[in-house]
C-alpha cells in the first residue's frame, strides 16, 4: 500500500473524520464547478515549469457553464469552453487542448474511491487568503497517483491540487493565488480575436465488442467508446476512455494502412503516452495509451489491447 510521506504533510494536523464527512467534501467539490461562478488567477506547475493563468467561470441561467482561461506569461494562450466543450483556442494550445476537465471536480463517490484510495482529512490550510480543508487520497496500489486537495471551506472549490507519485514526488500543481467568487462580467468571458474556433471531429458510437483489454488496473472501467473520423483523411480512430472515479486514461487505436511507425513511450510530468504496433486480422493498428497514470501501468494496458470481444465478457483485473 502506498502512502503520502509524512514530510509532505508537515504542519498539518490529522483530524478525526467520518466517511460521511469525506463524502460531503467530495460532493461539494463535484458540485462547485457546476454551481459556483468565480474569477481569479492561478499557477500551474508541471515537470518543473511554472505558468500563471487567469480564469473566468460563469454558471449562467439554465445551468450552462461558460469558462475562459488566459495564460498570463510567455506566449499568449487562451481557451474558451462551454459546458466543458472547447469552443476556441489560441497559441500552442491549438494542438494541445484536451477534453479533460480544467478542475479536479467530477462526480466523486467516497464509497467507490475508498476501494482504491485511502481518503483522509489531514488538516487545514490557507490558500489565496481563504480557509481550506486538506484532503489526501493515497492510492492502495502502484497503478495510480496520489492527490492532495485543498478545498475552499466556503464554496468547495479546489484552491490547490497536488498530484504525487509513489515516492511522494510532485508531478503536477494547480494553485490559486487570487480568487473572487463574484460572477464575472460578460465582457470578460468573450474570447479575443486570436482565439481560433475548434473544429469538432465527427464521432460515432463504437460497436460493442470491437475492442477489449485483457488487463485493466483494479477499479478502472470503460466510460466511453467512440469512433472518430479524421476530416483530413478517410481514417477512423477508435477512442476508449477508462476511469476509476478519479483518475482517467484514454486508448486510441488507429489503423496504419501500410505505414511504418515505431513503438514509443514518453512522459511529461504526470502525463504518459505509450504507443505500440499491434497486428490484427484486418491489418496493423497503432495502440496509444495516454493518461496521468504510471508509465509501467500504461505499457501493460497497451500490451493488453485486443480486437474483438472477450471470451469471458470481462477483462482480467490486476491484483491489488
Amino acid at each position: 500500500m502506498r502512502a503520502i510521506p509524512l514530510c509532505l504533510l508537515s504542519g498539518l494536523l490529522a483530524l478525526p473524520v467520518h466517511a460521511s464527512e469525506v463524502q460531503d467534501l467530495l460532493g461539494r467539490l463535484a458540485e462547485a464547478e457546476r454551481q459556483q461562478s468565480f474569477q481569479g488567477t492561478f499557477i500551474y506547475e508541471r515537470n518543473g515549469s511554472f505558468s500563471s493563468h487567469a480564469v473566468w467561470h460563469k454558471v449562467e441561467d439554465g445551468g450552462q457553464v461558460r469558462e475562459r482561461l488566459l495564460q498570463l506569461d510567455g506566449p499568449a494562450q487562451e481557451v474558451l469552453k462551454v459546458d466543458g466543450q472547447t469552443q476556441c483556442v489560441s497559441g500552442a494550445l491549438v494542438d494541445q487542448v484536451s477534453e479533460g476537465q480544467t478542475w479536479p471536480a467530477r462526480h466523486l463517490d467516497a464509497d467507490q474511491l475508498s476501494n482504491w484510495y485511502d481518503i483522509r482529512v489531514v488538516g487545514q490550510s490557507r490558500i489565496a487568503d481563504r480557509s481550506a480543508v486538506v484532503l489526501v487520497l493515497a492510492p492502495k496500489d502502484q497503478h495510480r497517483y496520489g492527490f492532495e486537495l485543498h478545498l475552499d471551506r466556503e464554496t468547495g472549490l479546489p484552491l490547490k491540487s497536488l498530484l504525487l507519485n509513489e515516492r511522494g514526488q510532485l508531478l503536477e500543481r494547480f494553485q490559486f493565488t487570487q480568487l473572487d467568487v463574484m460572477t464575472p462580467e460578460a465582457e470578460a468571458l468573450q474570447p479575443s480575436s486570436r482565439c481560433r474556433p475548434v473544429r469538432i471531429r465527427p464521432v460515432d458510437n463504437l460497436a460493442e465488442g470491437s475492442w477489449r483489454s485483457d488487463w485493466l488496473p483494479p477499479g478502472f472501467t470503460l466510460n466511453m467508446a467512440q469512433l472518430r473520423h479524421e476530416p483530413s483523411s478517410d481514417a477512423s480512430v477508435a477512442y476508449l476512455m477508462y476511469g476509476d472515479g478519479l483518475a482517467r486514461f484514454s486508448v486510441f487505436l488507429e489503423p496504419l494502412n501500410g505505414r511504418v511507425v515505431e513503438d514509443a513511450r514518453s512522459q511529461l510530468g504526470p502525463t504518459v503516452a505509450v504507443s505500440r504496433r499491434m497486428s490484427t486480422e484486418a491489418g496493423d493498428v497503432m495502440v496509444t495509451v495516454v493518461g496521468e497514470i504510471p508509465l509501467g501501468t500504461a505499457e501493460r494496458i497497451a500490451l493488453s489491447m485486443r480486437a474483438g470481444a472477450s471470451e469471458t465478457g470481462a477483462p482480467e483485473q490486476a491484483s491489488q
